[in-house]
């Protein structure tokens, strides 16, 4: 899902000639990825609950394939648009549902720990697009990268139909007696600021992978060799979401990884234009950007019952996708609009310092809860 979310930035230099698009067009093109799940992310749930987790995650990946093939024959921006959210359709059903797995596997375990390894596939599909897919484009043609996605797609359909299986005795929630909405007041609260932290934390990630390329190329760095800078931090990434999630497993202290990250992340975000060599900057950002992402995943579970992960997930994801569709488009404007490459990076890093905000009115909620007076 990395991998394919990643095919648009890589191939934009391209899509921009030709399909005739200013950065707006291609902001709204990468989050058309995400905008799907405004108004599909509670039924997703509903329909993993009804015909079974494993079926609705294979329907997933097929529609991220048939959307991954229909951008790649795209010849005007409409198609490109069709294709994009057919995909999108599909990476909805894997986000909410993978995540629901996840939690009915390890709940009673080690949950920070097991969501930090579920999210890194997020980088690690992302990394390996910044150093396969700019090349890929230049030798073969951007649609080929475009096919390239909706071939994984496939593979990973043959490895979650040969390879999974639910948890045993994992029984299924009793439904709400004459109730479509069964989340509480206080269940629907912390769930939506959780989801909140979780967007704006992942709209600073997404924008320095996604405009990281555009901004160093203004810089005089060719397209592959920004490629491959963007994705240095990235693979580090690779190796901080899990060591921050065990951090904060093992020390107990997740708040101090999540205050600890968010404030560097967003500090280096703005010195980042001013920094001569923008190396250094990007792998600080590897380093710290990426390590609180199992701690601040792991907030939604504090706040759900067992019964109520599937219609909770549903929730936390309408905002999720709500946030990623319309601030990566936001962040592209003000590229346009004040003709800097620098924009998209001052945007990321005050998304950085609000989702730190989010985290501690989280945090003040939970006391609220516990004591009332």
């Amino acid at each position: 899902m990395g991998f394919q979310f990643q095919s648009v930035a890589s191939v934009s230099p391209f899509l921009i000639d030709e399909l005739a698009i200013d950065y707006a067009m291609l902001g709204i093109l990468i989050g058309l990825y995400n905008l799907p799940g405004i108004v599909f992310a509670l039924p997703g749930g509903m329909l993993g609950r009804r015909f079974g987790d494993k079926k609705v995650v294979l329907c997933g990946l097929v529609m991220m394939a048939l959307g991954g093939v229909l951008t790649g024959i795209a010849e005007d921006y409409a198609t490109a648009v069709a294709g994009r959210t057919l995909s999108g359709c599909g990476g909805v059903l894997l986000n909410i549902l993978l995540a629901k797995m996840t939690m009915d596997w390890f709940a009673k375990r080690e949950l920070v720990l097991a969501m930090a390894i579920l999210v890194n596939s997020w980088p690690f599909g992302i990394a390996l697009a910044l150093i396969v897919q700019s090349a890929a484009a230049v030798a073969l043609g951007w649609p080929a990268v475009l096919y390239g996605t909706a071939a994984l797609s496939m593979l990973s359909f043959a490895v979650i139909a040969i390879g999974y299986r639910p948890p045993p005795g994992l029984a299924l929630p009793a439904p709400a007696a004459g109730r479509l909405f069964a989340l509480s007041r206080a269940e629907a609260g912390g769930v939506t600021l959780a989801a909140v932290v979780w967007t704006l934390y992942n709209v600073g990630l997404i924008l320095i992978v996604s405009f990281g390329p555009t901004f160093l190329i203004a810089r005089g760095l060719p397209l592959e060799e920004a490629a491959w800078m963007v994705s240095l931090g990235t693979w580090l990434g690779i190796a901080t979401v899990p060591l921050g999630g065990y951090l904060a497993q093992r020390w107990g202290r997740p708040n101090l990884v999540m205050v600890v990250s968010l404030s560097a992340a967003a500090a280096i975000c703005a010195v980042m234009p001013w920094v001569e060599s923008p190396l250094l900057p990007f792998i600080a950002f590897g380093i710290f950007a990426w390590a609180p992402a199992g701690p601040i995943m792991a907030l939604v579970s504090e706040t759900l019952s067992a019964d109520n992960r599937a219609q909770g997930m549903g929730l936390f994801y309408i905002w999720y996708y709500a946030g990623m569709g319309v601030l990566p488009p936001l962040a592209g404007l003000a590229r346009d609009l004040s003709g800097s490459p620098d924009a998209p990076v001052y945007f990321a890093s005050a998304t950085m310092l609000c989702a730190l905000g989010f985290v501690g009115l989280f945090r003040l909620r939970q006391v609220q809860l516990s004591d009332p007076v």
